[in-house]
């Protein structure tokens, strides 16, 4: 049997109102909350639909962590090798011979599939950073981009980002599918989450984003539905409110834990000389703290900050599934509405130059602020528009347009709901796999049950 799995990141029960497509497949099939594993953020998730395991056992303990051997903070990596366990396409491929598509999913690098397709953006010598795309084999990003124009990596993540990156998605996912017509084809679909974060989970303009990535869906359900495919569509996350952001780094900083780097294009976070610091991901801080001696008062410190709900203890981590030693020493779980904002510098005059900036990988922890521009610019367009032009002719750039007030930003995950309608969400049109409630580690044997046919 054929299988499509549409990642639909973002995607809520409730948001299924203004989603007819996709209303449909559940009626059709079934539709149930998904049950997600902490923290519920992108590479955390994924990692555990593929494997079937909680973080304690695949090791991607969140978008990104401390690399303690090499004293560096990283985020957004994508090679395969990092996550451990066995993946849903290499047993597929091993119990029934399946082929797999992999289109934008994490974890895609060097993954045991026989095509796939991941953003990987050119950063050349002098500073210019241009479109681009990973694949296998080779030649597949090449022949996508010549059919369908170059990937829009500018509307993929950053201010810019929008349904257009969806919609190019959907179209080399189809094409995929007419060439190579993959055994099992897995999708992500990127859009939603953003408008999600960037207004709320139910302003207009997400309920909008809502009923634009059913049509896209729905091109993929459609396709599916011609070659007697069953379709499973899910989400990794729920989104809520987001009222205020929390800056622990702020509060280790002024403590003392946190030390810092002066250089000439501002401070920047010394991890290997720092007490303590943290890795901010949504709802989830990972906190690392070099001394042993230090851990009971750092903890102390953190439940007495404002907005910080919980502060996990290594036994607390192994209640959650978190256990791993990629994890902080201790692990904060944000409030309702509230999140962890990475921003560690106490003078705002001696931030990093990147902190303005689209920059995900040089930032020590998530920045949602990079969805917006600036309000304080007074002609975002025109201050872009000159940027531009200064690239056009060969000088070095600063797209510094983002603001570093993370307060602008409306929607924020990672923690786990007590509202099943604000969490993830299960459709199939599968009957045969129906349950009250789906559990994410689950996954991996659902999507080998219908490969195999039997449901």
């Amino acid at each position: 049997m054929k299988l499509l799995v549409v990642l639909v990141v973002g995607l809520r029960p409730k948001d299924l109102a203004h989603a007819p497509i996709l209303r449909g497949l559940g009626q059709h099939g079934f539709v149930a909350p998904l049950r997600t594993v902490f923290p519920a953020v992108t590479c955390t998730v994924q990692a555990t639909f593929l494997t079937g395991l909680r973080p304690s056992g695949h090791g991607a303990v969140a978008n990104g962590w401390y690399f303690r051997d090499q004293a560096q903070v990283w985020l957004w990596r994508q090679a395969n090798g990092l996550v451990d366990g066995d993946k849903l396409y290499a047993t597929a491929r091993a119990r029934h011979g399946c082929t797999t598509a992999k289109m934008f999913w994490w974890w895609n690098m060097y993954a045991a599939t026989d095509w796939s397709v991941t953003p990987r953006p050119e950063y050349h010598a002098d500073g210019l950073k241009q479109p681009g795309l990973y694949s296998e084999p080779q030649e597949l990003h090449r022949q996508l981009q010549a059919e369908l124009g170059p990937f829009p990596l500018f509307q993929f993540w950053g201010p810019g980002a929008d349904i257009r990156s969806t919609r190019w998605i959907v179209d080399a996912s189809l094409a995929v599918i007419r060439r190579h017509d993959p055994d099992l084809l897995l999708t992500y679909l990127p859009h939603l989450d953003y408008d999600h974060q960037r207004f709320g989970p139910d302003d207009p303009r997400s309920v909008q984003a809502v009923r634009d990535v059913d049509v896209e869906a729905g091109r993929l359900i459609a396709a599916a539905r011609e070659r007697n495919a069953h379709v499973i569509v899910l989400s990794e996350y729920g989104i809520e409110a987001a009222t205020r952001p929390v800056f622990v780094n702020r509060v280790l900083h002024e403590q003392g834990y946190l030390r810092v780097q002066e250089t000439g294009h501002g401070q920047l976070l010394d991890c290997g000389a720092c007490r303590a610091f943290a890795v901010a991901d949504h709802q989830c801080a990972h906190v690392y703290v070099a001394r042993a001696e230090d851990v009971a008062a750092v903890a102390a410190l953190l439940r007495r900050t404002p907005g910080v709900a919980r502060v996990l203890d290594r036994q607390a981590k192994a209640e959650l599934g978190i256990d791993h030693p990629r994890s902080g020493e201790l692990v904060c779980i944000a409030e309702p509405g509230c999140w962890f904002a990475y921003h560690y510098w106490l003078d705002e005059a001696r931030r990093p130059d990147f902190a303005p900036t689209v920059d995900i990988h040089r930032k020590p922890g998530y920045d949602p602020a990079e969805l917006f521009l600036d309000p304080n610019l007074r002609f975002p367009k025109l201050k872009i528009g000159w940027t531009l032009a200064r690239k056009l002719l060969g000088f070095r750039y600063l797209m510094d347009v983002i603001p570093t007030d993370p307060s602008l930003v409306r929607g924020t995950h990672g923690r786990l709901y007590d509202d099943p309608a604000a969490g993830p969400v299960f459709l199939s049109s599968d009957r045969r796999l129906q349950a009250d409630v789906i559990d994410a580690t689950a996954v991996k044997d659902l999507c080998l049950r219908v490969l195999a046919g039997s449901g």
